[in-house]
């Protein structure tokens, strides 16, 4: 009772005070949960967002943008140049706002204008893609390789969606020689896209001739490119029917390799993704197979089937000319019967078999053998081939080989 008679001595201004008060503090309150869930919807729904808070600079200028997409009309260009307009006069450093001033005066060919808008954009922030997408048309335009090498570098740098946009264009760009120099130089610097692009263009670039020169000059400049980026090149290449520009560009980071023998005859080479020119391990159900160290430091290949399993399991492409070669080498752990033993065969890119060399067993000449090979004209392109015969041994096949060559007899 006591309290409702001190509520009751209460002067009247002293509750409209209050009641003010309650209603100003709501209000905040309000203001500032519309604003917040405004701002938390503008990337996905900025026509709610600007519903909610039109008098958000950054929203209204999302709007715009939205407003002024590749497919506007003439009166919706407008309507975002109104939008734009007001989005500067609620936030004067709203950037997407004069992008969009920038990309409509351009629409309607008014280029002074147009480098005006974007001139201020950039001079606000570098991250606008926009901003930095027509700047490296203008710096195309102006035939500024150097220039639109720098905008792309800077794009690439500060947006997280310019690689999907930007990356196909580049890889297209180097058959163009001035362009790809450039771009080696830019790449020499090391960006934060570098290794990302030289994996793309490895898979992607619609002409891998530029790419393996472009590569060239990357190895000249020292910028690392990864096993499965040279590899993937190389195998286009010899896709593509271009096997002379892909051995070209495997002996130039290749030390001491030679066209008319096989390459690495004790397994020392170790790549996480070898090239074709490389030994490749043909992996498939029922086979397992290893390159590994041996007890003395130097490379094993370690293969085995289950019954009744056979197939490729060692594969090396060649290019050798016509003419007589020996294969030779050593193994360890076979033993079989002949009609079960693993086979060396040189087959002709086009599927023609030319020479077929059946391992003997490992017990026989203290596990060395050797065998001869005649490679026909008409061939440029092989691959030397170990594969594995269906065996009716509980164990299947097994074995080791720790050398073997390919090379021209003498």
């Amino acid at each position: 009772m006591a309290a409702l008679g001190y509520l009751s001595r209460r002067a009247p201004a002293e509750w409209v005070v209050r009641i003010l008060l309650a209603v100003g503090t709501a209000w905040c309150c309000y203001g500032a949960v519309t604003q917040s869930l405004a701002y938390a919807i503008r990337a996905t729904s900025p026509e709610r967002a600007h519903a909610i808070s039109a008098g958000d600079g950054r929203i209204t200028a999302l709007l715009s943008e939205l407003q002024s997409g590749p497919e506007a009309t003439s009166t919706e260009r407008t309507r975002s140049d109104m939008l734009a307009r007001a989005a500067l006069r609620q936030d004067p450093t709203a950037v997407a706002a004069l992008a969009t001033l920038g990309l409509n005066a351009q629409i309607r060919g008014d280029t002074v204008s147009a480098r005006q808008f974007f001139i201020r954009s950039e001079r606000l922030s570098r991250r606008d893609l926009r901003t930095r997408l027509w700047a490296i048309e203008d710096a195309v335009a102006r035939g500024d390789t150097v220039g639109a090498l720098h905008h792309y570098d800077i794009a690439l740098r500060t947006s997280r969606s310019a690689p999907d946009l930007l990356f196909p264009i580049l890889a297209s760009a180097i058959t163009d020689p001035s362009i790809r120099v450039n771009l080696a130089r830019t790449l020499a610097t090391h960006p934060i896209w570098a290794d990302s692009f030289i994996s793309f263009a490895a898979g992607n670039a619609p002409d891998p001739r530029s790419v393996a020169n472009l590569y060239t000059l990357l190895d000249k400049a020292r910028v690392a490119i990864p096993d499965w980026s040279r590899s993937g090149l190389i195998s286009r290449l010899l896709s593509a029917g271009d096997a002379d520009l892909a051995w070209s560009y495997y002996r130039s980071y290749s030390p001491n390799v030679s066209r008319d023998t096989s390459r690495d005859a004790e397994f020392q080479i170790s790549l996480v993704t070898p090239a074709p020119f490389d030994w490749n391990i043909v992996e498939s159900a029922g086979t397992s197979t290893s390159i590994q160290r041996s007890k003395n430091g130097k490379g094993v290949f370690d293969f085995a089937t289950s019954p009744g399993i056979g197939g490729p399991l060692l594969r090396q492409t060649q290019m050798l000319l016509p003419g007589d070669y020996v294969i030779e080498g050593h193994s360890t752990g076979i033993d079989q019967a002949e009609r079960s033993r693993p086979y060396w065969t040189l087959e002709c890119s086009d599927g023609r078999t030319f020479g077929r060399f059946v391992l003997p067993n490992s017990t026989d000449g203290n596990g060395r053998f050797s065998g001869s090979i005649t490679l026909p004209p008409g061939c440029p392109v092989q691959n030397l081939t170990l594969i594995a015969r269906p065996s009716e041994d509980v164990s299947g096949v097994q074995g080791q080989i720790d050398r073997i060559q390919l090379r021209p007899a003498r």
